[in-house]
């Protein structure tokens, strides 16, 4: 007989190179002593869906892709082999296989005919285009990467990274439609598939016109259910019910075709019975521009929505307990000398299974801040998710953005397209004071990056012009590392004026999840072969 041994960290270190989030815990040691140490190691593997930028033919979409440097700075990109490592690429995904807005029977028949041949070339190499080529690839940690689509026939992006590559690795998409309906400028962080999405802040008013973007990164059909929310609780609906995506696949959503209802606010649940998906919003207001509403952060007692803007002319917060027990809040404002009570916004109740909205009016007036939602008085936490929709400008130069609740940087968090004008980055200690590194990334065409550290106070908002790199050309990306102190949270605000109405856009810093935690060796697992 042989006798073939594998380690624990062997079998962790397995897990991590395949899912780039794997975690082990270790016995408790009532039998083999103390529980081992637990090492933090680079993720090997990472998946990333960018959603379609939409139908505009004068939609301009650009792609920043990046990967921050690790400790020991950039260099050539090495798998664990000691080869060098494909490079983080994003292709275009299968073309949209389901449309609820057909307008007719001969455009289905067209669509129809354009899925199955591209159903067939996705069954020979899943996510790619038909040339194969990538959109957007990263090459080297450190050094950000750009890409440009033009007009209303650009797909979704689906994407993996590997190796040096993973860590970290992040997109940013951002769309400027200068005219129409969907006038604006929309940016999003691309996302990592996931299996279930709360977006509170949508809505099924005739102003508006909310799809939601569902990509599926894998080889195998993803089904999701498709939950809406008012504010008299669950709307009626069976068009939501085991929405089939297929492999490689976007699949945009009408919200207002799933129901009957024209609910002004709405929270959307998306939830997938198999496989995963990539989830995001895109909301679209007739007179008050457009951007995507990204999913808020899971369900908590205390939330966070960071970088609520200075000149903000009009704040609307919406709420969703999904839970069985209805929600007491405190409502705080944290701007750059602490923390106050707005007055006449002091509380909101937040009933279980409805959507609550309030309206917060000119919130900030004058002053960058941060809302912070917590138990009220004699109350005790209870989950709940939310979103801010903030309106920047006044009659017919308003332009809108959304806020959902974030969770903290974490270690590390980066967001991608900044540019050497009109990048603002907030940064929120919302209990213990924080001391935090902000490195600003070389240039996609050219720059040195520059490392800057802040002390952010405790209950307080910091708000900075993102740091610039030397010598910049291009864009670049913004990381945010947490050296000491309590958590943080942060977002980046991006604004692009045209023709004198104030577009801009909010994308969070989430913890990026880097590494994963793998115990120390104490145990071997065995296995015996013939």
């Amino acid at each position: 007989m042989k006798r073939t041994t594998i380690s624990l960290i062997a079998v962790a270190t397995a897990l991590a190179a395949v899912t780039g989030v794997a975690s082990l815990t270790a016995p408790d040691g009532s039998e083999g002593g103390p529980a081992p140490t637990a090492a933090r190691l680079p993720v090997e593997r990472s998946s990333m869906l960018c959603p379609a930028p939409g139908t505009s033919e004068l939609a301009e979409t650009r792609y920043i892709s990046y990967t921050p440097a690790g400790a020991k700075g950039g260099g050539a990109a090495r798998d664990s082999a000691g080869g060098e490592a494909t490079a983080a690429e994003l292709r275009a995904s299968a073309s949209v296989l389901a449309d609820t807005d057909d307008k007719s029977k001969d455009d289905k028949a067209k669509k129809d005919d354009q899925a199955k041949k591209d159903e067939k070339d996705e069954k020979a190499e899943p996510g790619k285009s038909p040339g194969g080529k990538p959109v957007v690839s990263v090459k080297e940690p450190g050094k950000p990467v750009a890409a440009d689509a033009d007009g209303g026939d650009a797909p979704a992006l689906v994407g993996t990274a590997t190796g040096a590559l993973a860590p970290g690795w992040t997109t940013q998409q951002t769309t400027s439609v200068s005219a129409g309906d969907g006038r604006g400028l929309l940016g999003v962080s691309c996302t990592a598939p996931d299996t279930d999405f709360w977006f509170p802040g949508a809505s099924l008013a005739e102003k508006r016109q909310d799809y939601l973007h569902l990509t599926n990164p894998d080889d195998a059909s993803a089904v999701a259910d498709i939950e809406l929310y008012g504010k008299d609780g669950k709307l009626k609906s069976t068009l939501g019910d085991g929405v089939t995506i297929p492999p490689g696949a976007a699949v945009p959503v009408l919200l207002s075709t799933l129901t009957t209802d024209k609910a002004e606010d709405i929270t959307v649940h998306v939830a997938t019975r198999t496989g995963r998906v990539g989830a995001v919003v895109r909301a679209a207001h007739a007179t008050e521009g457009s951007d995507w509403l990204a999913a808020s952060g899971d369900p908590a007692g205390t939330v966070v929505l960071p970088g609520v803007p200075a000149d903000a002319t009009a704040v609307e917060l919406v709420a969703f307990a999904p839970g069985d027990d209805d929600a007491a809040l405190k409502i705080q404002l944290a701007g750059p000398t602490g923390t106050i009570t707005p007055a006449g916004h002091e509380t909101l109740r937040v009933k279980s299974g409805m959507t609550a909205r309030l309206d917060l009016d000119d919130l900030t007036k004058g002053e960058a801040a941060s809302l912070l939602l917590s138990p009220a008085e004699g109350g005790g936490p209870v989950p709940v998710v939310a979103a801010l929709r903030v309106v920047r400008g006044k009659g017919e130069k308003k332009e809108t953005a959304f806020i959902p609740a974030a969770g903290p940087v974490g270690e590390r968090a980066t967001v991608a397209d900044n540019h050497s004008r009109g990048s603002l980055l907030s940064i929120t200690a919302p209990g213990k004071a924080a001391e935090v590194e902000v490195v600003a990334s070389a240039g996609t065409e050219a720059g040195t990056r520059v490392v800057k550290k802040y002390t952010v106070k405790s209950r307080t908002t910091l708000t900075i012009t993102s740091p610039v790199p030397e010598g910049l050309k291009g864009a670049y990306a913004v990381t945010v590392r947490t050296l000491s102190g309590g958590p943080v949270h942060a977002s980046r605000l991006l604004e692009i004026p045209e023709d004198d109405i104030p577009m801009f856009t909010v994308q969070n810093l989430l913890d990026d999840r880097g590494t994963v935690s793998v115990p120390e060796a104490r145990q071997d697992l065995s296995v015996l072969d013939d």
